[in-house]
């Protein structure tokens, strides 16, 4: 019996049962708009092996980055972790690395994300709260105390004075005996998306791709194990966005970066390899596990057709994952257990390079050690005990991922030519496209959890009447801010306040200079015990700050 022959006796069995069973009667669709069929055979993928999908680690990477993937070595397990003074983050740092944690991960404050120390008026009431706040260098010294920077990489999740901490960074290791080429890790520093998704931008677009572009050659010169840029899908996913439009989005993006940092006199084989990205996953395993695989074939083309890359490590997508918090409910916590898991596999099943997975109580609050504990040992169930990274790939040739991972990358491919008719990233931002299509992602999905036709489980169906809202919650102490304070003030009193000044006043006249590198003036002035404020400032002063537009 051929194929065909035998599709259609099957056909003939699927529509008297389906008949039968009527409950689930309806189109299956996914969030980003594409239907599933009931079934799929070798006649539905038109995929060529060698030019398509190839091998692992072996262009265009469809199978992963790496030939042997997992079997050589685990993600990087790196969970997302920061709150309250750099002395309490610098204890759970600890706590999970003593868990079994392979990677560092940071979060900072909100006063730090937009580049205002803690003794800002506008600090007042957040200090603290959604990350730890570092105003000067002291702080690095003590979120890092005790853990040897030469053996553990490093992600800060820091945008608008990503060169800052980057440049804190520096100083600290090096001031404990490292020279900054030995440094790994990673600094988020995608500014596009803070625009569109995020919100917490300083400059507005031209200065602060100057910056990006700043770190970015500075990297390649001087830091080898460094990412000086995690160009992120995930906040525009969280955001409302659905996977095509993440995936497309965060290309946009990464194009506007390396076609600036090609104005310079630097090749795309000198600092692509060293470009990463971060992407979200949600719930749906085959649409995710799909996605990934779509994004890193999808890269390697634009890679090497659009910008000629000759060497495999330009042309490859290395990502970093994190489950999504906005699936997250606040009722009936202990679900979030399970959808993390399924989250967490869906990265692994993509070929992701290192995980965060949250914790079950971030509905309520941020994460406590408990919580975080769970949210690793999900992970490490995963790597040891699934065996889904015992063999490279597993769902590689599975009729359904091959066709989602087909028609993810036409879709994206579609959206991406869009935005390249407009004049590429910067201007579909500026004349609000991006946050226009995403606003309508969010509402078309969050309709759907109204309407009862998407079911979230102990939201809208299998609702408790009473919720046990008994869970321990983590509550960042107020006084902070106070403490801070006085670091600040410890500082300045102890440091050549003629040096500072003179470093800032050097800033000042580079910034407006577009041919000078600033990072070596910002490493300088973070020796000399400049607060992060201050030298926010004296950008400040001379890039304006940005007015968003009004788009609806």
């Amino acid at each position: 019996m051929g194929i065909e022959e035998g599709k259609g006796k099957w056909s003939e069995l699927y529509t008297k049962h389906i008949q039968k069973h009527a409950e689930r009667q309806k189109v299956f669709a996914l969030d980003s708009g594409l239907v599933l069929d009931p079934v799929y055979d070798p006649t539905n993928t038109k995929t060529d092996y060698e030019s398509d999908l190839s091998w692992p680690g072996m262009y265009p990477f469809t199978r992963g980055v790496q030939p042997n993937m997992y079997r050589g070595r685990f993600w990087t397990m790196r969970q997302y972790a920061g709150f309250g003074t750099a002395k309490e983050t610098n204890e759970r740092f600890k706590y999970l690395l003593e868990q079994g944690q392979t990677g560092l991960s940071v979060a900072f404050d909100l006063p730090t994300q937009i580049g205002y120390d803690s003794d800002h008026e506008l600090s007042l009431g957040e200090v603290g709260k959604v990350g730890v706040a570092i105003d000067t260098v002291e702080d690095m010294h003590a979120l890092f105390d005790g853990i040897d920077l030469s053996k553990v990489s490093t992600s800060m999740t820091i945008n608008a004075p990503g060169a800052v901490l980057l440049a804190m960074y520096i100083v600290v290791g090096e001031e404990t005996g490292l020279d900054r080429k030995v440094l790994s890790g990673t600094i988020q520093n995608d500014i596009l998306k803070e625009y569109v998704a995020r919100g917490t931008y300083i400059f507005p677009p031209k200065p602060s791709l100057r910056l990006i572009a700043d770190t970015i050659e500075f990297c390649a010169k001087e830091m080898p194990k460094w990412n000086p840029i995690s160009i992120s899908g995930y906040h525009i996913r969280e955001a409302g966005a659905n996977a095509i439009e993440e995936i497309a989005f965060t290309f946009a993006n990464a194009k506007a970066y390396v076609d600036e940092v090609l104005k310079r006199s630097i090749s795309v084989d000198d600092f692509a390899g060293q470009l990463s990205f971060f992407f979200a996953s949600q719930n749906n395993l085959l649409e995710e596990v799909a996605k990934f695989r779509a994004a890193r074939r999808l890269w390697a083309k634009i890679m090497k057709n659009e910008y000629g890359a000759q060497s495999d490590k330009a042309m490859m997508l290395r990502f970093h994952t994190q489950t999504a918090g906005s699936t997250l409910t606040a009722q009936q916590p202990l679900n979030n257990i399970i959808r993390v898991t399924i989250q967490a596999l869906s990265a692994v099943l993509g070929g992701t390079q290192s995980l965060h997975t949250n914790s079950y109580d971030e509905a309520l609050s941020l994460p406590t050690e408990e919580a975080v504990k769970v949210a690793l040992r999900t992970q490490q169930i995963i790597a040891y005990e699934s065996g889904v990274a015992d063999t490279v790939d597993p769902l590689g040739g599975s009729y359904v991922i091959e066709h989602l991972t087909d028609d993810l990358e036409k879709e994206i491919e579609k959206e991406l030519d869009a935005i390249n008719k407009m004049g590429g990233a910067v201007a579909a931002i500026e004349s609000g496209y991006m946050q226009k299509r995403i606003a309508e992602s969010a509402y078309k999905y969050y309709k759907g959890v109204a309407d009862g036709e998407k079911v979230i489980v102990g939201v809208n169906k299998f609702q408790e009447p009473q919720e046990d809202q008994s869970f321990r919650v983590l509550r960042v102490d107020p006084k902070i801010r106070e403490e801070q304070i006085q670091a600040i003030k410890n500082v300045k009193a102890k440091r050549n306040n003629d040096k500072a000044e003179k470093s800032l006043d050097l800033l000042n006249k580079a910034a407006k200079d577009e041919n000078e590198n600033l990072m070596p003036l910002i490493i300088d002035a973070v020796k000399n015990r400049c607060t992060l404020g201050e030298i926010m400032d004296t950008l400040r002063d001379v890039f304006g700050e940005y007015r968003p537009p009004v788009v609806f």
